[in-house]
């Protein structure tokens, strides 16, 4: 009987534990449910980080690599050197050119100060000239009234002259008859000798008086004829003088190809922009780099993230700024602090492929509908460059 009853009693026993063993296990179910639900958490995440490749913007020989393939560089270090030597002649010879224009632009403005120079000196002829001029044209009014009056002194010493002479005509024949005394007939004739003289001297005045006023018409002429001249030197004068605005709009153009000189030069020596990693170095001194075409890659150590897919149910408790915990699959035993950064939108969808411009949607139905993945992109708070890796596996939990 006793045995029977302490078999009984492990059966109960055995119940009992079974029904706590099922009830602690459906309590830690429920539990795990809720905590997932709460801070999801999901293994397929990968580490990713921003790279660039390194390409030459200018053509030329590799004469130094200074770096080696998973090599680490700091911001600044150098990483290759092309040929220098075709583009610093070309910048020399930019040089050149930019002070040659400029010494073609001190020239021009000698030649042109010493043109404006001849443009003074023909204004100050013309000026002169026309001074000339109106002092001929005084001249000439001059002699014309000196010809006036000589005309008016000759018509004045004829009138004498006939006066006379008719009084010597009118008394000689008189003096036969001697109504008239021989001193009378002397004076007379004296009268006409004299008024000969003062026709021949008026005769002469008026010839002389005629000979200053062609002289001065000539004058007159002669200073039209160095106005003429003299104008026309001011006009070839002023069309000669030559400006340096030519010279000086290609000022612009010489300074950038000095600069553009420059600055291939310095694109010859390419250094780190930031702290990476050297990655896919394939080529070695002694190549020919292109323009744009990568020799190798950098990968900025500066932030590392994570790109983790969760699915769309989980999604309601993962916000912009939520705080994760990383771990990476080769170094389980490391924790990494990061938050969320951004949430995937959008991603390729499986069907609703559309065909002839019409939407093509399947006509077998599955019993079990998977969830869509979208990737949250988390940044690394505390990264460790010697640990993360591009393309490493890692497991992420939401707190």
């Amino acid at each position: 009987m006793d045995q029977a009853t302490e078999t009984l009693k492990r059966k109960q026993l055995g119940r009992w534990i079974g029904i706590g063993v099922s009830v602690a296990a459906a309590l830690a179910l429920l539990v795990v449910i809720f905590q997932t639900n709460r801070n999801p958490r999901t293994d397929d995440a990968s580490v990713v980080a921003n790279y660039i490749e390194i390409a030459p913007e200018v053509s030329g020989r590799l004469i130094q690599l200074a770096v080696k393939d998973n090599a680490f560089v700091k911001k600044g270090d150098l990483l290759f050197i092309i040929d220098p030597r075709p583009y610093e002649y070309a910048l020399q010879q930019a040089l050149s050119d930019q002070e040659a224009l400029e010494q073609q632009i001190i020239d021009a403005k000698r030649r042109i100060a010493a043109q404006q120079s001849a443009v003074q000196a023909a204004t100050a002829a013309v000026s002169q000239s026309k001074t000339g001029i109106q002092t001929a044209g005084s001249s000439v009014d001059v002699a014309k009234a000196a010809v006036t009056r000589a005309q008016a002194a000759v018509q004045a010493a004829e009138a004498q002259l006939k006066l006379a002479t008719n009084n010597l005509h009118r008394i000689e024949p008189l003096l036969q008859k001697q109504y008239v005394t021989v001193e009378q007939v002397d004076q007379a004739n004296t009268a006409v000798q004299v008024a000969q003289g003062n026709y021949n001297e008026a005769q002469a005045s008026l010839a002389q008086a005629q000979a200053q006023q062609t002289q001065t018409v000539l004058r007159q002429q002669e200073a039209d004829t160095m106005a003429a001249e003299a104008q026309a030197k001011l006009g070839q004068a002023i069309h000669t003088v030559d400006t340096v605005d030519t010279l000086m709009s290609q000022r612009p153009a010489k300074a950038s190809k000095v600069e553009a000189a420059r600055l291939d030069l310095e694109r010859t020596r390419v250094l780190s922009p930031f702290d990476a990693y050297v990655t896919n170095m394939n080529i070695s001194e002694g190549a020919y780099a292109r323009p744009g075409a990568p020799i190798f890659t950098l990968i900025d150590t500066r932030t590392w993230y994570v790109i983790a897919n969760y699915r769309e149910s989980k999604l309601k408790n993962v916000r912009v700024g939520t705080p994760v915990d990383v771990f990476l699959m080769g170094h389980p035993d490391r924790r990494f602090s990061g938050v969320v950064e951004s949430i995937g939108y959008g991603v390729f969808p499986e069907e609703g492929r559309v065909t002839g411009g019409l939407p093509q949607i399947g006509r077998t139905l599955n019993w079990v509908h998977l969830s869509t993945r979208f990737p949250v992109r988390i940044r690394v708070e505390d990264p460790d460059p010697a640990l993360f890796r591009i393309g490493a596996t890692a497991v992420t939990v939401v707190r």
